[in-house]
């Protein structure tokens, strides 16, 4: 008997689908005609034990027992599972051969992995495991998922690296609240003072950006603008750029403060003969942008359409899910296999199908072309979020989930789209020995970006193309090196500088995956450019709902604030404890779990022995400023409490330790 057990019902019910029938459902399984099983679990079926169950004592908090270190970690049956891992447990010693159908992602392989060994399967039998990769729950998806099946060992890093994290965030999470929490105690504090390695450095970003923004004095800065004529009676404008000489008078960024000093530049320059002195002219190719994956796709429909990640993740997995009209959603990956190419026809038909208004889009597009999106070295578990080929798709999608379907298909018809081309002219103009530069860019090819121009919703321009730089509307006049000018008139500008902006959904998940930007360590910068980011495309949209759920966050509009409560919690913690640098270096050392450049264990013993070092800089915190009249959490101080507020989390697909 083969049994095939996957991540959540759904997908069971799309592997039995294809599978021999007669069928019959029965709790827990479905039951094939050859007498194969198709069983599932539901999210995580196991969790982390809790410190109490390694030993009572732990239920009551005490520095004197941390830091809390598992020698043999535990897992127990999540509430209201054990029933189906009763089952599971049954039906895989009965089983000939396993068939691991867990999402293609590291937590999917882990869930089942986990799963596997907590039943006792025999080392033969986990060795025989195979592994089912399914990104499209349609039929004709699924058969040929079915038809190249893998080896589950060659997934064990993928696995090894899930475990690492969900162990690393329990040791973090448990001992670093116990930690602080009691420290707090000691100040008169009765809340919890909850910190997880992910949360916290989030909240941190959005408490530093509210304090520059109160912090803010803005100043008044100056620049030169030089009109300019030809002979033939053409004119343009042309900045003037500062040289070394003037430095004393601008600031760090260049900008020049004194409006003496532009004043005496705009007499120089006015009524002035001028020259070019160089003229640089090229072609820029602007390629197709990426398929979209999640984080991508949660930008720019915040953008666009003011959706928060929670809800673009929800509509996501309804669209995957339910209508499958598109890929496997939680991916970080935008790259698409070479045997896809050959389904644009009927992917392009099911769009048209679902959008009418992107008729012409699509007739336009030529299926023939081939971006660089096409390639298998850069695809690895998973592939781009893309439209799926539905024959048998539901009613029209209508409100938010066509929405974000369409800006999916958007992504996806500009592979089949030529490169937008540009010209790029740069003038560089000498007058009375100051120095100006005129630029200008003209479209030559919109290409792709007609794509992102026309709003189908509203019949118009899209005033947020997306993806698409702004062009000028003129060119230059047709200039030569050596050309001689006169400069008219010039203009002094007073402009002000302003704040940064406050944290929107977009620019908060901005933060996250490009968390390179906001890590101080010149070196850590560096290494995490290609390998950043502040949780996972599956959990980020999460862990920015669990800031709001906890008090620390507010919506004013579409701009996201840091509440009162949530900055006393930064001002109590350590600075390095809210900092992106800890967790961004995790991220990259998983990563490299995964890839098999790391091992479990290297991660791991010297993540405890820096344990030992944070939990005794928290016994030593002086003072924390945190009132009773201000609390992060009201309720009597007890482990049930801090886990009824963890479970909260467990909303979803998936349950994760704290983070």
């Amino acid at each position: 008997m083969i049994l095939y057990i996957a991540e959540k019902p759904s997908l069971a019910r799309a592997i039995a689908a294809v599978l021999p029938k007669p069928q019959q459902k029965q709790a827990g399984c479905i039951r094939l005609a050859n007498g194969d099983v198709v069983s599932w679990c539901v999210g995580h079926l196991l969790e982390q034990a809790e410190p109490e169950d390694y030993d009572p004592r732990y239920k009551k908090w005490q520095t004197a027992d941390l830091p809390i270190v598992p020698q043999q970690w535990q897992l127990k049956a999540r509430q209201g599972c054990a029933t189906q891992l009763r089952l599971l447990k049954q039906l895989i010693k009965a089983a000939d051969t396993l068939v691991h159908a867990g999402d293609p992602d590291r937590e999917g392989q882990l869930l089942v992995d986990e799963v596997l060994n907590w039943a006792g399967t025999a080392k033969s039998k986990l060795a025989a495991t195979r592994r089912l990769l399914i990104n499209d729950l349609n039929p004709a998806a699924v058969t040929k998922a079915l038809q190249q099946l893998r080896a589950n060992s060659d997934f064990a890093a993928l696995s090894a690296s899930a475990l690492a994290r969900s162990r690393a965030d329990w040791l973090y999470g448990i001992n670093l609240t116990r930690a602080y929490t009691l420290q707090g105690q000691k100040s008169g504090y009765r809340g919890v003072l909850s910190v997880g390695r992910v949360q916290t450095p989030v909240l941190g970003l959005v408490v530093r950006r509210d304090a520059e923004i109160a912090n803010f004095v803005s100043t008044t800065h100056y620049q030169v603008q030089a009109q300019l004529q030809t002979a033939a009676g053409e004119s343009f404008s042309a900045l003037w750029q500062p040289s070394a000489a003037c430095e004393p008078y601008q600031d760090s960024e260049g900008r020049v403060l004194s409006r003496q000093l532009a004043e005496l530049v705009q007499r120089k320059v006015s009524q002035q003969p001028a020259k070019v002195e160089q003229l640089t002219r090229r072609q820029k190719t602007l390629a197709p942008p990426l398929p979209l994956n999640l984080s991508t796709l949660q930008i720019e429909a915040a953008k666009r359409y003011g959706l928060s990640a929670q809800q673009v993740l929800d509509i996501c997995q309804q669209l995957y899910e339910q209508q499958q009209l598109i890929t496997y959603p939680r991916s970080d990956n935008r790259y698409l296999p070479q045997t896809h190419h050959q389904d644009a026809p009927a992917v392009t038909a099911t769009i048209l199908q679902q959008l009418p208004t992107l008729a012409t889009a699509v007739r336009h597009a030529d299926l023939n072309l081939r971006s660089k999106a096409w390639d298998d070295t850069k695809v690895e578990a998973h592939h781009a979020i893309i439209p799926t080929a539905n024959k048998v798709a539901p009613g029209r999608l209508t409100g938010s989930a066509q929405k974000v379907y369409q800006l999916i298909a958007h992504y996806y018809l500009a592979q089949f789209y030529p490169a937008a081309l540009q010209d790029e002219q740069k003038v560089s103009i000498s007058i009375n020995g100051g120095h100006f530069l005129a630029t200008a860019t003209t479209e030559r090819q919109a290409g792709w970006k007609q794509l992102f121009r026309a709003d189908p919703d509203k019949g118009r321009e899209n005033p947020q193309a997306v993806a698409a730089e702004p062009v000028t509307a003129t060119a230059l006049p047709a200039l030569t090196e050596g050309q001689l000018l006169h400069s008219a008139d010039a203009l002094v500008l007073e402009k002000q500088t302003q704040p940064p902006a406050a944290f929107t959904d977009a620019t908060l998940l901005a933060a996250m995956t490009g968390i390179s930007r906001y890590v101080k360590d010149p070196a850590v910068r560096q290494i995490l450019k290609d390998t950043d980011g502040l949780g996972t495309e599956a959990t980020r949209a999460g862990i920015i709902e669990l800031l709001f759920k906890r008090g620390y966050l507010l919506r004013q509009g579409k701009t996201i604030l840091a509440t009162d409560t949530g900055k006393a919690l930064i001002a109590a913690l350590p600075e390095r404890l809210t900092l992106p640098d800890l967790t961004a270096q995790w991220e990259a050392a998983l990563a490299g779990i995964s890839q098999r450049q790391q091992s479990y264990q290297q991660f791991m013993l010297p993540l405890q022995q820096q344990l030992q070092q944070l939990v005794q800089d928290a016994a030593t915190t002086a003072h924390l400023q945190l009132t009773a009249s201000a609390p992060v959490r009201s309720r009597k101080l007890t482990q049930k409490n801090y886990k009824r507020r963890a479970a909260t989390r467990a909303k979803g697909r998936r349950t994760r330790p704290a983070t």
